[in-house]
C-alpha cells in the first residue's frame, strides 16, 4: 500500500511538473508576440506620417498612397487581434497576411520613392524611412524570438507523455508567424544579352 502510494504521489508530481512546464512555454511564446507586437504598433505609427511626408512629392502616385494606408489599417487592426490571443491561430495567420501585403506595398512606395530625388533628399522622408528600417529590423528579429519560442512550445507538447497532459488541459497547437515578401519570391530574370 505504501508502494502504491508512493507511486501515485510521484506520478502526481511528474503530470504537475508537465502542466507547469506547459504553463511556462506558453507564457513564453504569449510575451513573445508581446514583444512583436510593440514593434508593429511602431512600424503602423510610422507609415502614417511617412505618407503624409510624402504627399507633397507624390501627387500622382495616390493609389499607390492608399495602398499603403489601407494595408497598413489591416494589418493594424489584424495586429490588435492577435494580440489579445495570441494562442489563436486564426489571428496568427491574420497578421501574417496583413502583415505580407503591408511589407508589399511599402516595397512598392519604397521603389517609387527612388523615382523621385527631390523625396530622397528630403530630411523627414529620409528619417522616417531610417526608422522604419530600423523598426523592420526589430519585427523580425522579434518575430525569429516568437517563431523560436513557439517552436519550443509545439516541441514539448507532442513529446510524450507530454502530449497527454497537453490534450487532456487543451494545450493547442500554436501558430508560427510568417511575413512573406511576395516580391522576392517572383523569379529573377537574368539576360546576358
Amino acid at each position: 500500500m505504501l508502494y502504491l502510494l508512493a507511486g501515485l504521489a510521484l506520478l502526481t508530481t511528474y503530470l504537475i511538473i508537465i502542466y507547469n512546464n506547459l504553463v511556462s512555454l506558453r507564457n513564453l511564446f504569449k510575451n513573445a508576440y508581446a514583444q512583436i507586437d510593440v514593434q508593429l504598433q511602431r512600424r503602423h505609427e510610422l507609415i502614417p506620417n511617412l505618407v503624409e511626408s510624402a504627399k507633397g512629392y507624390l501627387k500622382h502616385e495616390r493609389d499607390t498612397l492608399e495602398a499603403v494606408i489601407n494595408a497598413r489599417n489591416q494589418a493594424s487592426v489584424a495586429n490588435k487581434k492577435a494580440a489579445k490571443n495570441p494562442v489563436d491561430p486564426q489571428a496568427i495567420q491574420a497578421v501574417s497576411a496583413a502583415e505580407s501585403l503591408l511589407s508589399n506595398a511599402m516595397g512598392r512606395f519604397f521603389a517609387l520613392a527612388e523615382a523621385y530625388p527631390d523625396l530622397k533628399a528630403n530630411e523627414t522622408i529620409q528619417g522616417l524611412m531610417e526608422e522604419l528600417i530600423t523598426t523592420e529590423n526589430k519585427v523580425t528579429f522579434s518575430r525569429q524570438a516568437y517563431n523560436d519560442a513557439v517552436m519550443q512550445y509545439d516541441t514539448y507538447t507532442e513529446q510524450f507523455p507530454n502530449n497527454l497532459v497537453a490534450t487532456r488541459f487543451s494545450f493547442k497547437p500554436a501558430t508560427l508567424l510568417k511575413i512573406e515578401d511576395i516580391a522576392q519570391k517572383k523569379a529573377v530574370n537574368v539576360s546576358f544579352s
